[in-house]
């Protein structure tokens, strides 16, 4: 959903922020338990909780995520920004500082592949898959990420000192089945994309493993602009060969209510099980609701960490039976100019208190 694209998340300030490259996504804490399953289990893996900041934050900010329970940070790696001229180097500064300050802090990294230079492209959302150029600059692009950060990268060769959080799982663009996001909405070229990552990240590390682009659930806009997540998968699924070159299917189900979530998800799962998929795991790499009071998605201060309460206690419950991998809040922190809903999503506020959805996600997160 929408946020903006700085050094460490994808953001969506709309096109024209994206076309510009706007970069560098209380209440008392609730003694009831979270939601559990029937058999009450309520024990998640190692890895589970995550957030997404929209922006640059302080480093003080990964130990308060770290804090609250969350295992990771989703971080989009901007193809612009790393490679801003045709043949040139790539630039890994701002993910170098990252990693520098997360892997201390016991937190992952989850990249987000995503945007087209300028150089390749008029439009960053532009997927790569238009001529053999654009393919091949792609392909080098992504096996320099693996080379950099992988199980053998050399970042993780120059410091020694750091405990090593190899990247494993990359995500392949953002909501590709929204225009804000991609250019054009073509299940067909982006299962093409999905193709063409996956057989570069695999050459440069076998074990790697490739994320679905988290789908928008249900975007009010119909084709050419955007298909609902289950329209676009099942068109997705459709292309041969695709179904290999993914190992999880990725979802954003924003939606007006937390009630509205099974609808959404089960929606997906249907379409992931009558392709023959229903092994396959889910991520909810982005969900959230704002505290402000003038989108369907914000729902005022109090509201946003009751949402965030109903849908934790959803999405645990039903963990097992959606198969659900991980869950990312969106987001970390709020941004106001940002857009129309994201500007009040964080679980802190723009100059950094909590608010009452931040105790909220700590009472799921850090007590397991």
């Amino acid at each position: 959903m929408p946020k903006r694209i700085p050094a460490q998340s994808i953001g969506r300030r709309g096109p024209l922020a994206l076309a510009l490259g706007a970069l560098l996504l209380l209440l008392t804490l609730l003694p009831a338990a979270p939601g559990v399953d029937a058999a009450g289990e309520r024990a998640t893996p190692r890895i589970f909780w995550g957030v997404g900041p929209q922006s640059s934050v302080p480093a003080s900010d990964y130990n308060r995520m770290k804090r609250i329970g969350a295992d990771s940070v989703r971080t989009v790696i901007y193809w612009p920004t790393v490679q801003s001229s045709a043949g040139g180097g790539f630039d890994w500064g701002p993910y170098d500082a990252l990693l520098s300050v997360t892997s201390r802090r016991g937190l992952e990294v989850f990249p987000v592949l995503y945007g087209t230079p300028d150089w390749l492209a008029g439009d960053p959302r532009t997927l790569p898959v238009r001529n053999a150029r654009q393919s091949r600059a792609w392909a080098r692009f992504v096996k320099a990420a693996v080379h950099r950060y992988g199980p053998q990268g050399s970042f993780w060769q120059s410091h020694p000192g750091l405990p090593k959080r190899a990247f494993r799982h990359w995500q392949v663009w953002n909501e590709p089945n929204f225009f804000y996001f991609a250019r054009p909405v073509s299940p067909g070229r982006y299962a093409s994309l999905l193709k063409k990552t996956s057989r570069a990240l695999n050459a440069a590390d076998p074990g790697a493993q490739v994320i679905l682009g988290g789908l928008f659930g249900r975007p009010k806009e119909g084709p050419p602009r955007a298909y609902s997540a289950e329209a676009f998968l099942r068109r997705v699924y459709g292309v041969r060969g695709t179904k290999a070159a993914f190992d999880a299917v990725a979802l954003h189900p924003f939606a007006r209510s937390a009630g509205n979530l099974p609808g959404i998800i089960g929606g997906v799962r249907r379409v992931m099980r009558q392709r023959g998929d229903g092994g396959t795991g889910l991520w909810i790499t982005e969900v959230g609701w704002g505290s402000g009071r003038d989108t369907a998605f914000e729902k005022g201060i109090r509201g946003q960490a009751r949402e965030l309460r109903r849908a934790f206690r959803i999405l645990l419950a039903r963990r097992r039976a959606w198969r659900i991998r991980r869950v990312y809040w969106f987001s970390w922190e709020d941004v106001p100019g940002s857009c129309s809903f994201c500007d009040s999503t964080g679980l802190v506020r723009a100059n950094g208190r909590p608010k009452p959805s931040y105790s909220a996600y700590r009472s799921f997160a850090a007590n397991r």
